[in-house]
This record gives C-alpha cells, sequence and structure tokens, in this order.
C-alpha cells in the first residue's frame, strides 16, 4: 500500500473495495492501493485456494523506447517499449489446492481511464514465465497504441509453473495440478481473478473481455472459446499448437528420422533454392514468396536432389531424403486421439531457410538444428526435438529416463489420449460460443516450421463440417499469410486484429480480406510493404504495379 496514504484512508479505500466497490476511490493513488486485498477462492470459477496480491503499483504514463540488442531477430512491434498511460499494476499469485503443485502467478494492468473492455494474452512454449500483458498483442502494427493505451485493462499469468535454471521446460507436468493449469484451467482462473479487480478498480465488470494468443497462446485461445464459451466475447488465435500431442510426436519423429539422415544448414539451403525454383512465380510474382502453397506442393519433389552417386554436399542422400518426406507427411496414430482424430499433418514448402535466434527461423531453428539431436536435447539441438522428446518424456511417459528415440506414435496409448483430452484443442462444437455472440478470428502463417499450419486449416475444415458454411461465417474466420514464418518475419503480416476482433464484436462488422503490412524498425515505423490478407482458401496473387503495394495482389482461389 502506498505509503502517501494515512492509515485512515487506506482503511476508507479497503472499506470500498470490500462493499462492492459502489463508490470506487476516484483517486488513482487510493484506488490502486485498494487492489492490495486477497481474492476469496469462492470468487474464483474453479478450484483454488483463494488469491493474493503482492503488489499494487500506480505505475506512470511513459513514452515509448526502442529496445537495445534484443535476445533474437525481432519483428517490428518487439523492437520497442510501447508507451503506456498511467496504470495500476497488480501482481499476485493464485494457491492450487494441492500444496505441492505452483502457484498460479499473474499481472492485471488497470489504466486509470479505463475503456470498460479487457484483453488477456495467452502464452508461449511450454509457459513458465509471467506475461505481463505489456507487450504488443500478437500480429500488432507497431504504428498503433498499446491495448493499454486505448483504455484496454490487459493481463496475463505463467500458466502455474516457473522456469528453473537446468531443470527441463516440461518437468511441471509431473505434478497432475500443475498440468491442468497448464492445459486450460489456469487461464480460466486468471481470467475470473481479473473480473474481480476490475469490479474492484472501477464499481463495475468489464463489457466486453477478449483473448489474444500466438502459438501455445493460440491453443489457449481456442481453448478458452471450447471450454469457457461464455467467458470471452471476441478471441485472436494466431499459428495455434492447436492438436497438441500429435504436435510433439512430429518433432519426436522428426528427431529421430535426423538421428539417420542429419540435413544440414548448407543442405537446407539447398531445399530452399529447389522449393523456390518449382514454386516461386506460381503466384505471378518471382519474389521470394510461395504464396500457392497447395499448388507447390503437387510440383514440388524433393527426390529431385537425390545424390546420383557418392554423397557431396550439393545433393541428398537417402537417409536426408527420407527425413524430408517426413517432415511433409502426416503422423497417424492407431487410436482416437481426442474429437476422433487420428494424424497430425505433415509441414508446408517455402522459407526452409529462414534465418534468425530465439523463435525466428526455418527448419534450423524448429526442425534441424545445428547437430544432429542428441538425448538430452542440448542448444544444438531443434525446438521441435527440445519440445517434443520433452514432451514425450514428461507428459507421456512420466519417466524422466524414457529414451525419446524409442517413442513411436502407438507408445503410451492411454495416456496420449488422457493428455490429448487435456490439451488438444479441436473440438469443432463451437456453438456455445457462437450462440452468445463470440467471434473467434484465427491465422495461420504458411512458412511456420514451429507448427504445421496445416493443422490450423483441418480445424477450420472440421468447424465448417460440423456447423456448416454460413453458420461457420457468422463467427468465425481462417486468414493464411503465405511466406511469413512462426512469429511472422518473412512476409508483410502486421495487422491490427484487436480493432479487426473489437469492431466485429460490437459494430457488426464481420472482416472480409485485409491488409497486413511490414514496417520499418524505428519510429515512425513506416509502412515498407504491404499484402493482402485472404480469407482462406485463397492467396494473393500478382496482378501489375507496385510489388510493395496490396493493391497490386487480388485474393484468389488455388
Amino acid at each position: 500500500m502506498s505509503s502517501r496514504l494515512t492509515a485512515a484512508m487506506a482503511a476508507s479505500v479497503i472499506a470500498i473495495a470490500l462493499t462492492g466497490c459502489a463508490a470506487t476511490p476516484r483517486d488513482p493513488t487510493a484506488a490502486c492501493a485498494a487492489m492490495a486485498i486477497p481474492l476469496d477462492a469462492a470468487l474464483i470459477g474453479l478450484p483454488t485456494r483463494g488469491a493474493t496480491i503482492e503488489s499494487a503499483t500506480l505505475t506512470p504514463a511513459s513514452p515509448a523506447a526502442a529496445i537495445t540488442n534484443p535476445p533474437f531477430r525481432p519483428t517490428p512491434p518487439e523492437m520497442i517499449v510501447p508507451a503506456m498511460p498511467e496504470h495500476c499494476r497488480v501482481i499476485g499469485a493464485i494457491a492450487s489446492v494441492d500444496p505441492q503443485a505452483p502457484p498460479i502467478r499473474f499481472q492485471v494492468n488497470l489504466p486509470s481511464d479505463w475503456n470498460g473492455r479487457s484483453l488477456q494474452y495467452g502464452g508461449g512454449g511450454f509457459n513458465g514465465t509471467l506475461i505481463t500483458g505489456l507487450s504488443m498483442p500478437p500480429a500488432a502494427r507497431p504504428d498503433r497504441p498499446h491495448p493499454l493505451a486505448r483504455g484496454y485493462v490487459t493481463y496475463g499469468t505463467d500458466s502455474g509453473h516457473q522456469n528453473a535454471p537446468n531443470v527441463p521446460l516440461q518437468a511441471f507436468a509431473l505434478n497432475d495440478e500443475a498440468l491442468v493449469n497448464f492445459s486450460h484451467a489456469s487461464y480460466k482462473k486468471v481470467r475470473d481473478v481479473a473480473v474481480e479487480l476490475m469490479k474492484r478498480r472501477y464499481g463495475k465488470a468489464p463489457e466486453k473481455l477478449y483473448f489474444f494468443g500466438s502459438s501455445e497462446g493460440g491453443r489457449e485461445g481456442l481453448t478458452m472459446a471450447q471450454r469457457y464459451p461464455r467467458d470471452f466475447d471476441g478471441i485472436f488465435s494466431r499459428v495455434p499448437v492447436i492438436n497438441w500431442v500429435g504436435l510433439q510426436a512430429a518433432g519426436t519423429r522428426m528427431g529421430i528420422a535426423l538421428t539417420q539422415g542429419w540435413i544440414s544448414p548448407d543442405k537446407v539451403k539447398q531445399i530452399a533454392g529447389a522449393a523456390l525454383n518449382a514454386c516461386d512465380d506460381r503466384d505471378g510474382l518471382k519474389d521470394g514468396i510461395i504464396s500457392d502453397h497447395e499448388g507447390c506442393k503437387r510440383v514440388f519433389n524433393v527426390s529431385s536432389l537425390r545424390c546420383p552417386g557418392p554423397a557431396n554436399p550439393m545433393c541428398l542422400t537417402d537417409a536426408e531424403i527420407r527425413a524430408v518426406q517426413t517432415l511433409h507427411s502426416s503422423v497417424n496414430f492407431n487410436f482416437d486421439l481426442a474429437n476422433g482424430l487420428r494424424s497430425y499433418p505433415g509441414f508446408g514448402i517455402g522459407g526452409e531457410d529462414a534465418t534468425g535466434t530465439g523463435p525466428v527461423g526455418g527448419w534450423v531453428s524448429w526442425q534441424t538444428g545445428t547437430a544432429p539431436p542428441t538425448v538430452p536435447a542440448t542448444n544444438a539441438s531443434s525446438r521441435a526435438w527440445l519440445y517434443g522428446s520433452g514432451a514425450i518424456q514428461y507428459f507421456l511417459a512420466r519417466d524422466p529416463n524414457y529414451d525419446p528415440r524409442q517413442y513411436t506414435p502407438a507408445s503410451f496409448p492411454e495416456r496420449a489420449q488422457a493428455i490429448s483430452s487435456l490439451m488438444d484443442s479441436t473440438n469443432p462444437d463451437l456453438s456455445a460460443f457462437a450462440g452468445r455472440g463470440g467471434r473467434l478470428v484465427v491465422a495461420e502463417q504458411m512458412a511456420d516450421y514451429a507448427q504445421s499450419p496445416y493443422a490450423g486449416i483441418q480445424y477450420y475444415q472440421s468447424v465448417v463440417s460440423k456447423m456448416g458454411q454460413p453458420a461457420t461465417d457468422r463467427f468465425m474466420r481462417l486468414y493464411v499469410t503465405p511466406g511469413a514464418d512462426h512469429v511472422g518475419v518473412g512476409a508483410p503480416s502486421a495487422v491490427d486484429m484487436l480493432e479487426v476482433v473489437s469492431n466485429w464484436v460490437e459494430r457488426g462488422q464481420a472482416p472480409g480480406d485485409l491488409v497486413q503490412s511490414s514496417h520499418q524498425t524505428a519510429p515512425p515505423f513506416a509502412i515498407t510493404a504491404s499484402r493482402p490478407m485472404c480469407r482462406y482458401p485463397m492467396f494473393p496473387r500478382y496482378r501489375s504495379g507496385d510489388v510493395n503495394a496490396a493493391a497490386s495482389f487480388e485474393c484468389v482461389v488455388p
């Protein structure tokens, strides 16, 4: 509590907070101090032992600032610390029922000038770090204000565990409650805490609630629509790791294939070049972006790179070709995963040689690594092997000593089904979400090698099959972006999706084809290129004119 408050003022503030906030303090300092009161477990819709507030800090407005020496090659929104308004920054923790399970940490940012809305941020990877809600949301344009600066309450969570040095990312899954929190429960619990804090701060509940997430956060967004259809009005799910068990099996399977036919970074470049030669101009423009992704699958054959004789650096061995074919083919199970799925789709073509560190990059970053896979995985391993092999050990085998090189999709069927029922956000029945007015936008990026974009496409198709095209069109959109990788590098991919989704929810403005942009990495973040963001199944074809202008392209059916 602020030292500037007298004891009498503090008591008054707490009394107001405990009587339902009918007269919320107008003074921001006093109002922020009133946040520092525990929340009873009865206020949270799933079992907990209540929530404590560790700090409630009135944070003054601040200008935008550049990020120097970022740890990886970021997209423009990640090059800045956005300008922020005055807000109350609340940090706390929700106690798990099992004393051995870690708490669920959260941060809620309450602007002094509130627009009556909130935005929950999803996480990434296996989470384990606190999502603060202070970064730009997925796909954001860097030249547009941060949601907090628009008056939104923003918030996020660590999903119920914290990463630690020399501890595998997946080790938390050995605790049942921590696993359930990661799968879905933590996001619901934190949503309920945030709503109570908004009531406490402003004297009323939010009028509209939104959830935006990318990758693991995209899975979380779809999970909210499926499991908690009354909790959010609008959801944006970018590159979601939707068929989660299938994805971890795919990463493990690819790692096993690479132990026999590892593909070096130089050979990755060769494969990327061959794909461009076969497919780049199918969209009317030779620009390093394969837009006709479906057509490319029909004409590109990696076997054309097979060595005619002894192996050499300029061609692929049979084992290397088999590894590429493994990546491009589906993983098939001999038992049902959640919602009757029995496969995970293969990956697409294009952007194989995208370079970068951190989450940016093509095959080297995500699928092949800078050295063959090892057990345990090292920094030279691909992320697919690091994530997949660890998931097999801790989620399926529940044995840190299990050798993931022995895994096949037929292994651990009962456990795989149990994890799939928790983790896979593949339920096509979104009638409850749609029926109460929810709106959902899913976006896939076709040069994504962290997860197969065809998983999201197949999910969309399953919703259409379940609910019908007219009903689906009333509440759901799927967009695909050719040439962009998992975080949006490689092609124009920025769009003000908060405006798109909120206009659909609040004004009934259903989105059609959109425009995506690339930006300079320094203020004022001028647009350097734009492309249509086409509704599935269309893709952008070049017509004529400026190759960096969206107006020079049209969305066409493959």
